[in-house]
């Protein structure tokens, strides 16, 4: 009678290879889909965030109450209601809307502007609308960002019963003048999300099986030879570079399977190859980033020059005393400030702002500029200036950039100043022997955006001794290492401090003042300055 075989090494491998790779497969699978999870939560994160923030350039916080006006039934809403469509439409996202909480309990909320995905079929609540707020996440973030402890929130909603399927909510914070009027919203279905998790749990599950069939077939000595034997010349040969850091014969002549592990030993020559090209070649790739280096300060020196640098400005003109500065957020920037003599007696002024930062935004910034100072000596009013420009750029602005400008005319021999604003911030403007106070003029649209626009003036009456200040949003919007911004408590604190300074003086005075606050903190916007006093 043949012994009885209780056990061969071919089984026992067969089990450990069952139980490895049954170990090996839970573990991937597990990673993977909290990978894959996380992976298209921040995906949708950011693409909702990137939706909402530039559907929030067609929002004028400062509008909120006109565009309530007959409960929305009005040009202002209408347009950013069109301008919303366009953009739920374009980019595919469920829901864009515009939100008002009650702040007494954050328990109710009121739908300022909604728009839906026309190509969905989900339920548009009217504008007006005021609802409970959906559960206690929501009241919460509302909370937050009301109070500015958070300047953009995220809610998700892929567990249990949703009336809208899964879906990821981005808001961020509507502002006039650093206070919150309202929380503008997109939202966006996951439904890649449900359906991802669900490929990969199945594609690992087949994928298990089947190498745990091949396995059991596969001998152990013949593992042997076709795996462990190459796996180690591959060991071997990936020691060796990491220590020597040469390439010599060809891992490929050692290794000629033709399967995962021949493509393996293929990646690893090819990856010894690429690392010494990376090597020969990194004085040339450090020499590329040199030369750009060295344009880009060019760059911004030739944009520094095309402002008026040279103070004083007008030395033969004792009438008046201006200065002002720009700091770029990058090397290059999309702020400017002009300022020249019309004739002996009307000097120009304007300030303004390009959407968008870098090379593009200073490439725009140089033909606006020119445009706007074109216009300027025709003897044209501020808002004839502005609204040629307007036109101009609108004909050829494929981009779809904008511009913030303020714009006035300063008559010398009366001290009469007709200006005109298209959607810039608020000048601050000084009496004689008074304080700096924030004059809230009104704004029109924005330049670039639509065509044939009518802008309105206003005038100022300066007397010896009086100033104007204006200036971009960088210098509100300044924050600090707990990305609080500076605002214009603080702007109007810094024109305070010595009212009586001259230009120059002043705006050091507040440039002081905004270094101390932001400390360390890197800034994203260009800050631009510009002080007028009549004598």
């Amino acid at each position: 009678m043949k012994p009885r075989v209780k056990s061969s090494i071919v089984l026992k491998s067969a089990i450990a290879i069952i139980l490895m790779l049954t170990g090996f497969a839970l573990t991937i699978i597990a990673i993977g889909y909290f990978g894959v999870t996380q992976t298209l939560r921040k995906r949708y994160s950011e693409d909702a965030f990137w939706t909402a923030y530039s559907a929030s350039v067609y929002v004028e916080p400062e509008l909120i109450d006109v565009y309530m006006v007959r409960n929305g039934d009005n040009p202002y809403h209408s347009s950013v209601q069109r301008r919303f469509q366009e953009i739920c439409d374009s980019t595919g996202v469920t829901f864009i809307y515009v939100i008002q909480p009650d702040t007494s309990d954050y328990n109710h909320i009121k739908f300022l502007f909604a728009v839906k995905n026309t190509s969905m079929n989900y339920e548009l609540f009217d504008i007006g609308y005021v609802r409970e707020t959906t559960n206690e996440e929501y009241r919460t973030k509302y909370r937050q960002l009301y109070e500015g402890t958070l300047e953009k929130a995220t809610v998700i909603r892929d567990k249990g019963y949703i009336s809208t399927d899964p879906h990821i909510t981005s808001m961020i914070p509507l502002k006039d003048g650093g206070k919150v009027v309202g929380i503008l919203c997109v939202q966006v279905q996951m439904d890649a999300l449900q359906d991802s998790r669900l490929v990969f749990i199945r594609n690992v599950t087949i994928a298990l099986v089947l190498l745990t069939l091949l396995y059991i077939v596969i001998e152990v000595n013949y593992i042997g030879s076709v795996i462990l034997k190459p796996v180690k010349h591959i060991t071997s040969e990936a020691s060796r570079f990491a220590k020597e850091g040469t390439v010599t014969e060809k891992l490929t002549e050692k290794v000629k399977n033709k399967d995962e592990i021949g493509q393996l030993a293929q990646s690893i020559e090819h990856m010894e190859k690429q690392i010494n090209d990376y090597v020969s070649n990194l004085t040339k790739i450090t020499e590329e980033r040199q030369r750009i280096t060295t344009e880009l300060t060019l760059a911004a020196r030739i944009q520094a020059d095309s402002l008026p640098n040279d103070f004083p400005a007008f030395p033969d003109k004792n009438e008046f005393d201006i200065y002002a500065t720009m700091t770029p957020a990058k090397e290059v920037g999309g702020d400017f400030y002009d300022f020249f003599m019309i004739d002996d007696d009307h000097l120009y002024i304007v300030i303004a702002d390009v959407s968008g930062k870098g090379v593009p935004a200073a490439l725009f910034m140089m033909s606006s500029k020119n445009i706007l100072g074109s216009n300027a000596l025709k003897s044209l009013s501020p808002a004839e200036i502005l609204e040629n420009t307007n036109n101009a750029i609108c004909k050829k602005n494929k981009e779809d950039m904008f511009i913030t400008a303020w714009v006035g005319i300063f008559e010398l021999s009366t001290g009469k100043l007709v200006a005109s604003n298209a959607g810039h911030e608020y000048p601050f403007v000084r009496e004689p022997n008074g304080s700096f106070q924030c004059m809230k003029d009104k704004h029109g649209l924005l330049l670039g955006e639509f065509p044939d626009v009518k802008y309105e003036e206003y005038e100022i009456q300066m007397t010896s001794g009086s100033k104007l200040f204006i200036y971009t949003d960088g210098l509100p919007e300044a924050t600090d290492p707990d990305s609080k911004m500076f605002g214009m408590d603080k702007i109007a604190d810094a024109l305070n401090i010595d009212p009586q300074a001259n230009p120059e003086n002043l705006l050091g005075n507040v440039q002081s003042a905004v270094d101390v606050f932001v400390k360390d903190a890197e800034q994203f916007d260009d800050l631009t300055m510009l002080c007028l006093e009549f004598k």
